[in-house]
């Protein structure tokens, strides 16, 4: 088994003639993924990496009905129509890599998504590995390997960190989703952890947070009142970060009192969570853990 992405998975890459959509097409292809389509108006019957492209998601999906998930590198003045396009085509994940969407628009189009049964990965997030089926996503694909560890992440750059630490420690992963840093994402931490409470594969779940919002203290919440079993450790960025000021992501910002890394970790220690200092501590905290 996996979670959302895995052997079944096939893939439809909306703004595939791009210079990122192709570029991240071909490294997709040669992890193994199964690319069938993709998507750009007005590039109807061109190729990319041997992919046939099509004009519309609709069209796609008509000439290739086993597709069932789509990434987006489109521009993000016209990715929440490119989003909406995958949704109203069936697609059961989006993954929106494109970042400086609105967040009213992202409001929408996930609530819109939700409604109709669809997973919206991001936006503005690094995708979704699962380590030797599919890779759906930008994270380097050398770094993962198959193993008992679930990773959800709300910083791209600390998800391969730490996966690789964990590879190099030995513990490969289930599967690993980066869900972006925005103040609104498609899947938060509490919708990847029932997934992960039901896969068979996960014996372990590390939590990559950061300050601002309150994902960490509802993670922590879901913990503490049973509804995830499974071992878990986290790491949350922003231990030095003063309050009141925006630390890089559009969602990492305290204020009212809220948001705080020493909040966040209080209410994970309280929940039984252990906590790393460093990301580099994590694989050791796992190992105990397991």
């Amino acid at each position: 088994m996996a979670v959302l992405v895995g052997r079944d998975t096939r893939v439809i890459v909306q703004g595939i003639t791009g210079r990122e959509g192709s570029f991240h097409t071909r490294l997709m292809l040669e992890y193994g993924t199964r690319v069938v389509a993709g998507v750009t108006p007005g590039k109807g019957g061109s190729e990319v990496h041997g992919v046939p492209v099509y004009d519309t998601v609709e069209e796609a999906v008509a000439e290739h009905p086993e597709a069932n998930t789509s990434i987006v590198f489109v521009p993000a003045r016209f990715a929440v129509d490119a989003v909406y396009e995958a949704v109203d085509a069936g697609m059961r994940v989006v993954v929106v890599i494109t970042e400086h969407i609105p967040v009213h628009d992202t409001v929408r189009f996930v609530n819109y998504a939700r409604r109709r049964g669809t997973v919206i990965i991001g936006p503005n997030c690094p995708g979704i590995i699962t380590p030797g089926q599919a890779k759906v996503g930008i994270m380097p694909g050398h770094i993962f390997k198959p193993g008992p560890v679930g990773v959800v992440s709300r910083s791209g750059t600390l998800t391969y960190e730490v996966a690789y630490s964990l590879t190099r420690a030995g513990l490969g992963q289930s599967t690993v989703i980066g869900i972006g840093g925005d103040p609104v994402v498609g899947l938060t931490f509490t919708q990847a952890m029932e997934l992960f409470q039901r896969d068979p594969e996960t014996r372990a779940l590390v939590l990559i947070g950061e300050i601002g919002g309150d994902m960490e203290e509802r993670a922590a919440r879901m913990v503490e009142e049973g509804r995830f079993t499974k071992p878990v450790v986290a790491y949350v960025a922003g231990r030095t970060a003063p309050p009141e000021k925006r630390m890089g992501h559009a969602g990492a910002i305290i204020s009212m009192g809220t948001g705080s890394y020493r909040d966040k970790v209080r209410a994970l220690e309280r929940a039984g969570v252990a906590v790393a200092r460093t990301p580099m501590e994590v694989p050791r905290l796992v190992e105990e853990a397991l």
